[in-house]
């Protein structure tokens, strides 16, 4: 079993940023800087073609650790960030661009769909080694309540498997702006926590009918739809709620409402 190897530390607006190694899959912890032992951790997922430090991850990030109090972790998927890719990386890459430049939108689709699930096959189990590994930090523990808050896209392909399989994940944040393909299905049937789930009203590459399939497929009795005009990459979230992880999670210090 690999441990947190530590490799860079920076503190800025109240949030403590630690890079992190565990076996050969980098990662980042952000946490209070006035220090909240054993507060609730959410895991975040990045997109596809991107990394765990987007601007807009760090944002949600900051948020999180500073009105909540809450640790974020979030790691580079197979193939992306400091990882270096495989051949099937830069063969599906390869395959994309041709798919695109051709304007074939069903061979797109097919290796959308091959490559994500088998990158949601290399990510499950990496997921699940970093937070073994940090739960043995005494900062954070074992009894700590962990939440996904994956966004959407790749974080949300990743994330519904993950959470499907990973009991320690008590609630979790999804999205669409992805094709939905059966494995995905069969994974949301066996997730029961609760879930939010943000839907992009007008992805102009994902059918929204697919994405309400997927929401339809969660077998929570705690579920929630929130829907706004804009693709996945411009749209504006409004009246998302904000509160979600932490009523599921409890406050630093505090236990779940």
């Amino acid at each position: 079993m690999h441990s947190v190897c530590f490799t860079a530390e920076t503190s800025s607006n109240g949030v403590v940023e630690r890079d992190f190694i565990v076996g050969e899959v980098p990662g980042v912890l952000w946490s209070p800087a006035s220090g909240s032992d054993h507060a609730p951790v959410v895991l975040m997922g990045h997109g596809g073609g991107l990394h765990k430090k987007t601007p807009a991850l760090m944002a949600r990030a900051h948020d999180t650790v500073t009105n909540w109090g809450f640790t974020v972790v979030a790691i580079d998927a197979p193939g992306h960030g400091d990882r270096p890719r495989t051949t099937e990386d830069e063969l599906a890459r390869a395959e994309f661009r041709q798919a695109q430049a051709a304007g074939d939108t069903e061979r797109f689709e097919s290796i959308s769909v091959r490559y994500v699930t088998s990158l949601a096959e290399r990510a499950v189990p990496e997921w699940q080694a970093t937070l073994d590994a940090l739960q043995k930090l005494p900062e954070i523990g074992t009894e700590v309540p962990i939440g996904y808050g994956g966004g959407i896209s790749l974080g949300t392909a990743i994330g519904v498997p993950l959470t499907a399989t990973e009991p320690r994940i008590t609630a979790a944040i999804f999205g669409g702006g992805f094709f939905v393909y059966e494995a995905l299905i069969e994974a949301a049937r066996r997730i029961t926590v609760p879930i939010q789930f943000l839907l992009p009203w007008d992805d102009e590459h994902v059918d929204r009918q697919s994405a309400l399939a997927l929401f339809d497929a969660f077998a929570s009795k705690e579920k929630t739809l929130h829907a706004n005009p804009g693709d996945h990459r411009t749209i504006r979230w409004v009246g998302v709620d904000n509160e979600f992880l932490a009523r599921h999670l409890g406050r630093a210090g505090t236990s779940p409402a």
